[in-house]
């Protein structure tokens, strides 16, 4: 049976690019749904200087009075010790992060230790802090060759048994269909209008199968 289209666009181009940035190691920068991300260390900053100004930017103007509201409970708390403070700090980070990713559209799965965070992502933020984007284009680069290249050099081989028996021509039909779906995902992801979620089918007129 084969795997549905777009199963394998997401699952084959995820998974070469993110395996090569885990060979880059620990980043300092992080998502916005991790303790170590940019929106719960801009929170630890605002609570330390009692100032919720530099939160605002994370959420949409209609949620600005929420925040602001929950800005205060923490305020309220911390004096009482660092349980308490723990505790109140944590509670805020969540209900931020929270309206955060409500703001995106994307749903809110609780917080996550800061090596949760896609490697692709940190090495994205990573460039931010630097300035320098040269080394991000560089990784993709060669993950994409690398990725188009190996499946390439698969069908090729299994092409040249194709029909030597059912099995080889079996073998032949499943290295193709990686491939092509492979490099089709790829180009898709390369049209795709919608930068921050990766969605579906664009305004240009793709499809997913």
């Amino acid at each position: 049976m084969l795997i549905p289209n777009y199963l394998i666009r997401f699952s084959l181009i995820l998974s070469v690019i993110a395996s090569f940035f885990i060979t880059e190691g620990n980043y300092a920068f992080a998502h916005c749904d991790t303790l170590d991300g940019p929106v719960v260390q801009t929170a630890r900053i605002a609570l330390e200087k009692g100032d919720v100004t530099p939160l605002l930017k994370w959420v949409k103007a209609d949620d600005e009075n929420e925040i602001r509201v929950a800005f205060q409970k923490p305020l309220a708390v911390r004096v009482k010790g660092d349980d308490a403070k723990n505790l109140a700090d944590m509670y805020f980070f969540e209900t931020l992060v929270r309206i955060h990713r409500a703001g995106e559209g994307a749903p809110y799965t609780g917080l996550k230790p800061g090596e949760a965070v896609d490697p692709a992502v940190a090495m994205a933020d990573k460039a931010l802090e630097s300035g320098s984007i040269d080394k991000l284009v560089d990784i993709l680069t060669k993950a994409m060759r690398n990725g188009i290249y190996e499946r390439f050099q698969h069908a090729t081989e299994t092409q040249k048994h194709a029909n030597d028996s059912v099995t080889a021509g079996r073998e032949f039909v499943e290295t193709y269909v990686t491939y092509t779906h492979y490099v089709e995902g790829l180009h898709a992801m390369i049209q795709s209008s919608d930068g921050h979620h990766g969605g579906g089918a664009s305004e240009h007129g793709g499809h997913a199968n």
